[in-house]
């Protein structure tokens, strides 16, 4: 488990600084993600675009790993982020994400957060 819970950590560090190729390497290639208010990504192509969008929409997004529990091939991790969007408001939020993995990869995220009226 402590591997698992490492290997979210990296991922989270990777989505900070914006650095899609290695959190790539995280995804299997059938890996789903749900999002508040999108309806569900399916394909590690599918997600790294919506990541692409995401980023050009935030800029700067730091992300803080405050607590993760693991249980199997299942780590949920609660974290707080802040940045500053394109038009340089300040943004803050708070939630968790579920990770399921299979063979040590991502085949499944899904994200719950605080504030879901700023998408």
């Amino acid at each position: 488990m402590a591997d698992l819970n490492s290997k979210v950590i990296a991922f989270f560090e990777f989505f900070s600084t914006q650095n899609l190729e290695p959190m790539a390497n995280f995804l299997k290639e059938d890996a789903r993600l749900l999002f508040p208010k999108t309806q569900p990504l399916i394909g590690k192509e599918r997600i790294l675009k919506f990541l692409r969008i995401l980023f050009r929409q935030y800029p700067e997004l730091i992300f803080t790993v405050e607590d993760t529990i693991a249980q199997g091939d299942k780590v949920a991790v609660h974290w707080r982020n802040r940045g500053i969007n394109r038009q340089q408001e300040p943004y803050e939020n708070e939630g968790v994400t579920l990770f399921f993995f299979e063979d040590g990869l991502i085949c499944l995220m899904s994200d719950f957060f605080k504030d879901t009226g700023k998408f």
